[in-house]
């Protein structure tokens, strides 16, 4: 097979652009030996990040395998088909790794002699099956990882009675959204510890080497059952007439396999070339600690094919061992279900374990490795291997995070690196391939081609890359506003991959032709907050301030996003912005995303302060590129322009001079504006009306000497025009005169940042709230006759408004508290520097603290949701998680955090953005992000 263009030539260049900053910032670390890796391979299609966990941890029900006629994504591949069914766009499966293009694939299948199948992948309910959304019913931890995947290590629980698929499904379908989700420990089928810990470890050898540990403990009072069945196999390429060219898997026999007491098979691809994955003997180690051997494992061999006999009913299958070969061999006892001449495309070593005693631990170790297998595959070097990789993780980490930080915090950024690095995954999709159908398939239905249905305004979109996803379950797939905060974090690590992130979402096979950057694959047209900037602003510095060229990539592209901003979400030529849901959801009394009436708009408060804070991040990023090329001296006086018309309108607009702002309550509002021009004020004080705050900037001192251009209007406007920079335009003493710009003047701010401030309101144990905890009894407002409700639930969603797991309705969420505290921090150094507020302490008293220490303060309630309890708890375990030791040390990152209690909510490994927690600890330890220059 022959490497497509959306496989290899658009990002040979994309990957030389960054690699010589790469190296020069990696080379001057000269920290540690993963540092020289990233060093030596900073492109994704570098020797040591050919091979990495990105082998997705669910294909099916995503968009891309959604062939339906009616876009239910959920329903026309289903998790009871995912093992018996081949996927279009990608593979899934437990604690797996692929190669960077996803040809071939590793990952273990288990099975306790119970369940009706294998467990090949995680298991959860769709969106209409689930009481509260989508959710993963499984119990899994990333608990290592480096970025080049040298070393890494995946932890799954796995029951040992049968594991109740239907019952979780009956007992959510029957649950309403005022009750909590059901989830697997509820069962009881864990109870008393009856499971397996399932550990898979990976450490490199060289790049194309890879050894693997797979060991699994019986942590039961009993002895139970286990299989273990590590497989590799091909993607499915050759099923859709694009290409029939089909690799082959075949098993070894002497004299191939040379010396050792091994079994392996021989994957032969035409664009990878030859690799050879070998398995040894088992051993098992009882709890006395004394270890035996055990017996070589039996090699299984079938096709990734699907098997259109039980899933269609047809006459014959595409293979007569199609993909379920394994399930029905192992499970079913069907030997006619795997070709006896060991040849196909999907390969499986089959340990089994009839009895585990109590206590006990059984261990398996393969070796994926390029060519042909080095003499004693699994001679003491491959031991050593694994000590090596992990000893340099640990000399990787400790040069990162500063020493400064205890045991318990660092443990806790590790694990939210390693969850970062654990949820890159390949994401194929191309979506005019996808509308129009495969030459071999069924022809698309008509409805696919229809302007009103999913994607068809963005067949560019052609995408075949290794992408940071917020969640490997629940969002198996990019979001835009998500993963520019997870490049924040992973620009500690790895700054190569988080600048390249942010460049490919603004690549011309990414980005609309009309500068809108895509969302989400359920909606790429779905507006997400603009936060790329200030993003790329933040990498830039963590970086070290020295690439420009990455900057200057990024910026020219956002150009043309802010301009689709303007030109599409603002209606009038207001300078106030509409914008939709902006990634808030059901924050307010109705569907923001919904069309308005006739005549009518909604003037957004968040859409409106998003636009600012963009553009001034646009203006920071046009001040240092100005510094180094004064050709862009005037496009820092553009954003300022167009800065100062945001800030005005916020304050007033139209012929009546209305005002997002209320004086009464001291408060910012969304107004809805009807076709006379009259207009309401939409009372509820959530996140929306604490936006405004993250519009504020520093000038540099260095500005006013550097850049002319914008110098000289600055000046002009403050003397010609004060009424236009009144209040938004302060000047200050500290360190000498300088200039803050802000959204919000300081007679607005405090009473905001009162309110913030307020654990009635706003500040909860564990960060602020996304809405007011005033609304604990129900706000009822009539808009245009029809009367409306909103309260605050600290939790889940009750409400049905779009749907699933989205709640902004109470909850804490770890991105926009970032970024208040970020603001608040700006606000603190500039005209706002003398300025306190009250906030209460643990004991009931309450103590005044000026904003840069409030912005300590949230970061540090943010934190303590990870730190251990008194008892050993965490405040941000779920709920369903049980108490004790072999459950306190594996920290969770969920998608948001209860507003009273700091338990964790909606999707369980929301790494991505929650991530930001290892941020915050090195922000915390003294790692300050400064800006460039004096």
């Amino acid at each position: 097979m022959t490497r497509s263009s959306t496989e290899g030539g658009r990002h040979s260049a994309h990957s030389a652009h960054s690699a010589h900053s790469a190296r020069s910032a990696a080379t001057g670390a000269g920290r540690s030996a993963e540092h020289a890796r990233l060093a030596e391979s900073p492109g994704s299609s570098d020797p040591w990040r050919i091979w990495g966990p990105y082998l997705s941890g669910r294909q099916w029900g995503t968009v891309r395998e959604d062939y339906s006629p009616d876009g239910n994504a959920w329903d026309y591949l289903p998790f009871d088909q995912s093992h018996q069914r081949a996927y279009r766009w990608g593979e899934d499966g437990l604690g797996g790794i692929c190669d960077r293009f996803g040809f071939l694939n590793f990952s273990v299948a288990l099975w306790n002699g119970q369940d009706d199948r294998l467990k090949e992948r995680l298991f959860g309910l769709t969106n209409p099956q689930g009481n509260h959304g989508e959710d993963v019913k499984e119990y899994w931890w990333a608990l290592a990882a480096t970025p080049t995947h040298s070393y890494a290590e995946w932890l799954y629980r796995y029951p040992q009675a049968a594991f109740p698929y239907s019952q979780l499904v009956a007992e959510n379908a029957r649950r309403g959204r005022d009750e909590p989700e059901y989830e697997l420990a509820d069962t009881g089928v864990l109870d008393e510890n009856r499971f397996f810990d399932v550990q898979v470890d990976y450490a490199k050898a060289s790049p194309e080497d890879v050894c693997i540990r797979i060991t699994a403990t019986n942590h039961g009072p009993d002895a139970a059952a286990l299989h273990l069945i590590p497989q590799v196999w091909f993607r499915n390429t050759w099923a859709w007439g694009g290409d029939d060219r089909k690799p082959t898997l075949h098993e070894l026999h002497a004299p191939e396999l040379g010396s050792g007491d091994v079994r392996a098979v021989a994957c032969e691809h035409g664009f990878l070339g030859r690799y050879v994955l070998a398995a040894e003997a088992p051993s098992v180690a009882s709890r006395a600690g004394t270890t035996s051997g055990g017996e070589l494992p039996q090699v299984l061999v079938c096709d990734n094919e699907s098997d259109d006999v039980a899933l269609f009913g047809t006459a014959s299958n595409p293979s007569p061992h199609p993909k379920d070969g394994f399930n029905r061999r192992i499970v079913g006892g069907d030997e006619r279900a795997v070709n006896p001449a060991g040849t196909g495309t999907k390969a499986g070593f089959w340990y089994a374990f009839p009895s585990v005693p109590a206590g006990a631990q059984v261990s398996v170790r393969l070796r994926l490795v390029a060519n042909a297998l080095p003499d004693r595959p699994f001679s003491d070097s491959f031991s050593a291997v694994f000590a090596d990789r992990q000893a340099e993780a640990q000399d990787f980490y400790a040069s990162v995070i500063p020493e400064s930080v205890d045991d318990v915090d660092a443990d806790v950024a590790r694990r939210a690196f390693a969850g970062l690095l654990w949820g890159k995954q390949l994401y194929r999709y191309s979506v005019a391939t996808w509308l129009d159908g495969d030459p071999a398939q069924p022809a698309a239905p008509p409805s696919r081609r229809l302007t009103q249905a999913r994607n068809t305004s963005w067949r560019h979109l052609d995408l075949a890359d290794v992408m940071s996803m917020p969640d490997e379950w629940e969002y198996p797939w990019f979001a835009s506003w998500d993963l520019a905060f997870h490049c924040v974090t992973l620009a500690h690590i790895d700054p190569a991959f988080a600048k390249d992130q942010l460049v490919l979402l603004c690549r011309e096979w990414a980005m609309h032709p009309d500068g809108q950057l895509p969302a989400y694959e359920w909606a790429f047209g779905d507006v997400n907050p603009p936060v790329h900037a200030w993003a790329a602003w933040q990498v830039y510095c963590i970086d070290g301030s020295r690439d420009q060229d990455f900057l200057l990539r990024v910026f020219t592209k956002l150009l043309l996003n802010f301009s689709w901003w303007v030109n599409r979400k603002d209606a009038d030529g207001s300078n106030l912005f509409e914008g939709g849901f902006l990634g808030m959801d059901n924050i307010g009394f109705f569907d923001r995303s919904a069309p308005m009436p006739p005549g009518h708009r909604l003037e957004q408060s968040d859409a409106t302060s998003w636009m600012a804070f963009y553009c001034l991040s646009m203006l920071r990023i046009s001040w240092e590129l100005a510094r180094h090329d004064t050709a862009w001296d005037d496009m820092a006086t553009k954003f300022l322009e167009h800065f100062l018309s945001i800030a005005q309108a916020l304050s007033s607009f139209g012929s009546q001079s209305v005002s997002l702002w209320d004086p009464d309550d001291e408060f910012f509002y969304d107004v809805l504006v009807e076709p006379d021009g009259s207009h309401q004020r939409l009372p509820v004080r959530s996140l929306v009306g604490l936006l405004p705050i993250l519009a504020v900037a520093q000038v540099p001192s260095w500005v006013t000497s550097d850049l002319p251009d914008f110098t000289a209007r600055l000046r002009w406007l403050v003397k010609r025009r004060p009424d236009a920079v009144r209040g938004l335009v302060a000047t200050h003493a500290l360190d000498g005169d300088r200039l803050t710009l802000s959204l919000v003047d300081t007679t607005r701010l405090l009473p905001l940042v009162r309110r913030l401030a307020d654990e009635s309101e706003f500040l909860s144990p564990n960060g602020v709230r996304s809405l007011s905890a005033a609304y604990r009894q129900p706000l009822r407002v009539t808009i245009e006759g029809r009367e409306f409700a909103i309260a605050y639930v600290a939790a889940e969603s009750d409400s049905a408004l779009f749907g699933g797991n989205s709640n902004w309705r109470g909850p804490v969420w770890f991105p926009v508290n970032t970024l208040l505290a970020d603001a608040l921090r700006t606000h603190s150094t500039g005209s706002a520097a003398m300025m306190t507020v009250s906030v209460a302490a643990t004991d009931g008293s309450a103590r005044q603290v000026d904003l840069g220490q409030l912005a300590d303060d949230i970061d540090d309630r943010l934190i303590a949701l990870f730190r251990p309890g008194p008892q050993g708890r965490r405040p941000g375990a779920p709920r369903d998680h049980p108490d004790g030791p072999l459950w306190w040390p594996h920290v969770t990152f969920s998608e948001y955090f209860d507003g009273d209690t700091g338990r964790g909510l909606g999707a369980s490994h929301q790494t991505g953005w929650t991530a930001l927690v290892a941020h915050l600890i090195i922000l915390r330890a003294g790692g300050a992000i400064a800006p460039p220059g004096p």
